[in-house]
C-alpha cells in the first residue's frame, strides 16, 4: 500500500473551546483543520528521548488559567509544534507567521491541563512522552486534525 499510514489508532485529546475550523484566526478559540507536519519539539522538562530537535527552556512555563478557569501549570512541559502558520525547523517558540499574525499560530500538541485549549491539541502527559519518543523526522510525521465531517471533505 502506498501513501501515508497511521502509526497508531486515535488517541483521546482535547482541542479548542469552540471546536474546529478551516479558517483559523488569532483568538478565535478554534483549532485548525488539516494535515500538518511535526518537525520541532520542546518543553520545560528534559527531552524524553525524541529524535526531533528539542528546545528545553523555562520559557515554556505556563501560568494563569485556561478557558474554563483550570490551571495551566505543566501544560508546556512537553510540546510538539504543529506546522500551521509557522516556519518549520525552528523552536516552537518562534513567532514567525508566514500567513500573517491575524491567521494565528503557536498551535502545539501539548500536555492536557483539564480543559479546552485556545487552538492547540492537548494530550495526557504520558501520551505526550510516548509521542515524542515515537516521532521520527526521517519518516516525515504528520498530525491529522479535525472532526470527522471536516476531514471527510
Amino acid at each position: 500500500m502506498k501513501g501515508w499510514q497511521p502509526a497508531d489508532g486515535p488517541w483521546p485529546a482535547r482541542n479548542a473551546a469552540r471546536g474546529w475550523t478551516g479558517e483559523h484566526h488569532l483568538g478565535d478559540l478554534r483549532s485548525p483543520v488539516g494535515v500538518f507536519g511535526l518537525t520541532d519539539a520542546g518543553g520545560r522538562l528534559a527531552d524524553p528521548g525524541t529524535r526531533l530537535p528539542y528546545d528545553r527552556t523555562s520559557a515554556f512555563t505556563a501560568s494563569g488559567t485556561g478557558v474554563e478557569g483550570e490551571p495551566l501549570a505543566g501544560s508546556f512541559d512537553y510540546v510538539v509544534a504543529v506546522n500551521y502558520n509557522r516556519r518549520p525547523g525552528t523552536t516552537p517558540l518562534d513567532w514567525t507567521r508566514p500567513l500573517g499574525a491575524g491567521r494565528g499560530g503557536g498551535i502545539w500538541l501539548h500536555v492536557d491541563h483539564g480543559g479546552p485549549t485556545h487552538g492547540c491539541v492537548a494530550l495526557p502527559k504520558e501520551r505526550m512522552r510516548q509521542l515524542l519518543r515515537a516521532l521520527d523526522p526521517a519518516r516525515t510525521p504528520v498530525v491529522v486534525m479535525g472532526d470527522a465531517a471536516a476531514l471527510a471533505r
